[in-house]
């Protein structure tokens, strides 16, 4: 059993004021097609989650060759995603959970946070110059507790009563920390591809 990669692509994007995840980046790659690809060169299992009603960008992920699980229930926040993704993946020894409007993560890094998980009961993530980033890497142990998400509150309580257990991966890739959520936030990724390829 490996670790699987899970992409969360089933937000609204309200702040950016347009479906964000199919905003190109400056190679001309929409922002969750991009992060979706590095997921998937770090984890070759990865599958991203998007939003059912969505069909412009399960068109182009589809396209694209990734395994897409559509979330029905994608109003009810970030848990039901996380929640879709594993229940597609219950074989998996443990589960990296990256977000779509991170498109700057490094291939090494995430390859990092899946290597952390070295115990069922292990949970990690990188620290970026003393700030907690995205992804999360969670062991099996916490399938259960994972499927049960509902609430936009997504994990942050499974990792906040596990923390003896979390193991952190210090790290210089900024891109853990650098999210896209307004258009004033694409300034920060690289020209021409994603910091990850």
């Amino acid at each position: 059993m490996a670790v699987r990669g899970i992409l969360l692509a089933a937000g609204q994007g309200r702040r950016f004021g347009s479906n964000k995840l199919l905003h190109p980046l400056g190679n001309g790659v929409p922002l969750a097609v991009q992060a979706a690809r590095t997921l998937r060169q770090a984890l070759p299992g990865a599958l991203v989650v998007v939003d059912a009603r969505d069909g412009e960008l399960i068109e182009r992920l589809r396209e694209d060759g990734v395994p897409v699980v559509l979330n029905h229930q994608a109003t009810g926040g970030m848990g039901m995603s996380i929640a879709s993704g594993v229940r597609a993946s219950v074989e998996a020894a443990g589960w990296v959970i990256a977000l779509a409007d991170m498109p700057c993560l490094r291939v090494e890094t995430i390859r990092a946070i899946a290597a952390a998980i070295t115990a069922p009961n292990r949970i990690s993530a990188p620290l970026y110059r003393g700030r907690r980033g995205h992804p999360v890497g969670f062991g099996s142990d916490y399938i259960w507790a994972l499927t049960q998400l509902s609430a936009d509150e997504g994990a942050r309580h499974i990792l906040a009563a596990n923390r003896q257990f979390l193991q952190l991966v210090t790290t210089d890739d900024q891109g853990v920390v650098t999210d896209i959520d307004r258009r004033a936030d694409l300034a920060s990724v690289p020209t021409g591809a994603s910091a990850g390829l």
